[in-house]
């Protein structure tokens, strides 16, 4: 299934009736032409129906983006604008919205040509909030033609994650498992934010399963685990299973998405997945994941949507890891020290079963879960895939609904390191700059849980802006303070 939202950003140029339209009408020009240059052309639609100085105009431009299929909107001031009818404009678009505004070209015709769409933008501003409408404005809303193309291209991954939480269904199976009350979080805000969620028990699950047995499908899905899987297949005699698995969760997402066109899944893997089933799903969550559908553990409503997030910000692969453990000393003083500008207590190792793609691995093989097997017999806990995460760039986040029901997220980049972490799992040796003082100050005082999304390469920038566009309190955004600022509740003579 197709799981990611694309979007068709409409350009609608707007014009105070006192100004020179054809002001507005060469910059939208100008503007479509130097996107097409740089861009994917498909991304954005001229709205050539008519420049809006009235309301009149502003429903002919409404009907004309939405017969060409616009799913978001871009208000371009090409002069100082009509600031009633072009924020009428967004308040009756449905879909993601931003505004910018034409810098002046030359000093040679600061008289006729002159926009002052410098000026209209505070109006146009005013009015959004005087209406409660949302919309996006980058941090410098003021370019020329060049300038403004790199705005909307900007605006495409947080338009496509605001589309796509208007329109996801979050499936989930089962209880959080008995201890474990940090990934208990309310629901409320999902459906503040659109999202729709759909809770059903394991039982309900297994049954599905088990209706499965000899589905005819499975041979296809054994061989591409087998191809998938190479060398590392070290537990082929589990394959089948986890394939019947994979296809009963795939179908449920057919038969259960309902009216939605995105889907995340989460699910219950433990104390009694086991013991039923016979074995872990962590690989086929991996799977998944890497198809474009994220799963994660434990009943983590918050961390698949997250993921989920991530995955459309990024337009790639994600993963969900436990903020796990920290780095020893001497493997910090062998293989970091000296070597990376960190210090130990920026560093830390994040973990999980095996829920990680194997694209995002150095090495997989297939295991059993060596926590698990401590109290239960290994052969039921086959079905993890291990490896040592891939270095590079990542992003560490998470969105969040506090036990009060509120809001709140963090924001942290990174970088996987280069260090062989000499354990088990999906796990990485993780390097985040100021990282203690980030996980005292911003993840302890939060009162996050110890599930944290990553997204590979640095994605703070668009993140936030989501976060703030679906009304996450700026103050209530955490980040790694550099050092020599102090965050709110540090202590100033530590």
């Amino acid at each position: 299934m197709n799981n990611m939202p694309e979007v068709k950003i409409g350009i609608v140029a707007v014009s105070r009736d006192c100004f020179p339209e054809s002001l507005s009408v060469n910059r939208r020009k100008a503007l479509v032409e130097a996107y097409t240059k740089k861009y994917d052309a498909k991304d954005i639609y001229e709205c050539p129906v008519c420049i809006v100085e009235s309301e009149i105009h502003m429903v002919q431009a409404l009907e004309d983006i939405k017969k060409a299929g616009c799913n978001a909107l871009c208000v371009y001031l090409g002069n100082f604008g009509p600031e009633i009818s072009e924020t009428l404009l967004a308040k009756h678009f449905e879909g993601p919205k931003m505004f910018i505004a034409a810098a002046e070209e030359t000093q040679d015709n600061l008289c006729q040509g002159r926009g002052d769409a410098y000026c209209g933008m505070l109006n146009a501003s005013y009015n959004l909030q005087l209406r409660n409408v949302k919309a996006y404005i980058p941090e410098y809303p003021v370019g020329d033609a060049e300038d403004c193309a790199d705005m909307i291209h900007e605006f495409l991954p947080i338009a496509r994650a605001i589309e796509g939480l208007s329109n996801l269904k979050i499936i989930s199976f089962g209880p959080r498992p008995t201890n474990f009350l940090a990934c208990n979080a309310p629901i409320k805000q999902l459906y503040n934010l659109g999202v729709e969620i759909e809770e059903n028990s394991e039982l309900d699950l297994f049954e599905a399963f088990n209706n499965h047995a000899g589905d005819e499908r499975i041979p296809a899905i054994v061989k591409e685990m087998e191809e998938e899987l190479g060398a590392g297949n070290k537990k082929p005699e589990i394959l089948p299973k986890l394939a019947q698995y994979e296809l009963t969760l795939k179908d449920w997402v057919r038969d259960h998405k309902g009216y939605r066109k995105y889907v995340t899944l989460t699910g219950k893997c433990w104390p009694a997945f086991q013991t039923q089933f016979g074995f872990v799903p962590c690989y086929v969550n991996s799977r998944l994941t890497a198809q474009g559908i994220p799963v994660s553990c434990e009943v983590d409503i918050y961390g698949t949507l997250s993921e989920f997030i991530g995955q459309v910000v990024s337009d790639d692969i994600v993963t969900l890891l436990d903020i796990n453990n920290s780095v020893p000393k001497d493997m910090y003083k062998e293989s970091i020290e000296g070597k990376f500008n960190y210090t130990l207590q920026d560093t830390f190792m994040g973990f999980h079963c095996g829920n990680t793609a194997s694209s995002k691995l150095s090495f997989c093989e297939m295991k059993y879960q060596m926590i698990m097997a401590r109290s239960l017999p290994i052969e039921v806990t086959n079905g993890t895939l291990e490896g040592d995460i891939k270095p590079g760039d990542i992003t560490f986040y998470r969105l969040q609904s506090t036990a009060d029901n509120k809001l709140r997220a963090y924001i942290a980049h990174g970088e996987v390191l280069p260090v062989a972490t000499r354990s088990f799992g999906a796990i990485g040796v993780f390097a985040i700059p100021e990282m203690g003082r980030f996980y005292r100050h911003v993840l302890i005082e939060g009162g996050f849980p110890h599930h944290g999304a990553v997204a590979f390469g640095h994605h703070g920038k668009a993140l936030f802006e989501v976060f703030k566009y679906i009304g996450v309190p700026v103050e209530e955004i955490g980040y790694n303070q550099p050092a020599g600022v102090r965050y709110p509740t540090e202590n100033p003579w530590r």
